[in-house]
């Protein structure tokens, strides 16, 4: 099995007793109150002085920042709310000339597309990369059938691709949002750090696997897969890039903008709607609640959905418990939203992501349910049943 976490779930279920998430999250952690790690950094985000934190990220913008109008720090962005709240807020609060960088979505969503133009007409610059479209579907496929989520190649240039323009770009600093592992819940590890080094990615990212693995599988298992549809060139950017290369520029890794900004994503959405013409959606993404959030890409619904299957939580428990956190919601407001959304099958763009990914219904349904866990599901009279709900 290429995802290496799965082996670490554990097989008794626990709910966080105090947001919407439980412990079948990779990484989470638990303490003997049954309070997740999440939570736990939510209690220490309190207690940090964020003016101190402020003073921090002046000296470290200072030490990067161009004397030549030069670009000084790249941003990885979608156009999103979360990434055009950091692009917007370091070039006209911090004086620094970001420039984004786009890793294609799979598919772009119309509403995506149009809040990707709006961030660059507000006064960003970007460089958007579109992979060969021929591969990308079969690496798609190849991950969803082995990873259980196809949206794993996305991830990978997402995360790879911004360090290689760094080096290109001669630029090393290089600002995400927020800490996903800290703001979800994973490994609190990092929650004093600003950064996190590469020597993590693999683990955190990429599910216990790294590329050359996932390729190596493919060519020897998959007879959609050939060595002709592979150039090295075509390779590179879903590389982690030479560490020894990184190293030497002084690049250190992923700088989070969470570390000095207490991180709030309703707030940043309502900063893009003001700043950078952000619009939410018409109608609630599938599966959750809201309609601003991972807008960009037709496939992104079914990332959740396979997160909902192969872990027990969706896009809604991980929106839920957020807004449980900063106060927005009651934890009993968010079960109610979990028991009305979680897990919802997005069928809005079902016909798109079989033609992505040259499939039909029968083979979709099979990857499915092999990543369905035992503990997590039953089958009776031919339907199947999640036998844990929060509680």
């Amino acid at each position: 099995m290429l995802d290496k976490q799965i082996k670490h779930i554990p097989k008794k279920i626990l709910w966080c007793k105090r947001c919407c998430i439980s412990n079948q999250r990779p990484r989470i952690i638990f303490d003997k109150n049954q309070i997740c790690s999440a939570c736990k950094f939510s209690d220490y985000k309190n207690s940090i002085d964020w003016n101190k934190r402020e003073i921090e990220l002046l000296k470290l913008l200072d030490k990067h920042r161009s004397k030549n109008s030069a670009w000084d720090v790249i941003v990885p962005s979608s156009g999103g709310k979360d990434s055009g709240f950091v692009a917007h807020q370091l070039k006209y609060k911090y004086g620094m000339n970001p420039i984004t960088i786009t890793w294609s979505p799979l598919e772009y969503t119309e509403i995506g597309k149009l809040n990707f133009d709006s961030l660059i007409k507000s006064g960003i610059s970007n460089f958007l990369y579109t992979p060969d479209g021929n591969l990308q579907r079969k690496l798609a496929r190849l991950c969803f059938e082995e990873l259980g989520d196809a949206f794993h190649v996305f991830v990978l240039g997402q995360v790879n691709f911004p360090f290689h323009m760094a080096l290109k770009l001669n630029i090393n600093l290089v600002f995400y949002g927020e800490n996903g592992e800290l703001e979800y819940a994973g490994d609190p590890k990092f929650k004093d750090k600003p950064f996190k080094p590469m020597s993590e990615w693999t683990n955190q990212h990429f599910k216990g696997s790294n590329f050359s693995q996932l390729i190596k599988f493919g060519l020897k298992n998959k007879n959609y897969l050939k060595k002709n549809d592979i150039k090295n060139g075509d390779l590179e950017f879903y590389k982690i890039p030479n560490l020894n290369k990184l190293k030497k520029a002084n690049i250190k890794g992923k700088y989070f903008f969470s570390y000095y900004k207490k991180w709030t994503p309703q707030e940043n959405f309502y900063y893009c709607v003001d700043n950078t013409g952000f619009k939410p959606n018409d109608e609630r993404s599938e599966g959750t609640y809201s309609k601003y959030s991972s807008l960009d890409d037709k496939m992104d619904g079914f990332h959740y959905y396979m997160r909902y299957i192969k872990f027990g939580l969706g896009r809604c428990s991980e929106e839920a418990s957020h807004e449980v956190r900063d106060n927005h919601i009651t934890r009993t407001e968010g079960i109610k939203l979990m028991n009305k959304y979680e897990g919802e099958f997005p069928k809005k763009y079902f016909q798109d992501f079989l033609s992505f990914l040259d499939i039909n219904e029968k083979q979709f349904w099979s990857v499915v349910d092999k990543w369905r866990p035992k503990h997590l599901w039953k089958k009776k009279k031919n339907k199947w049943i999640f036998t844990s709900k929060i509680k």
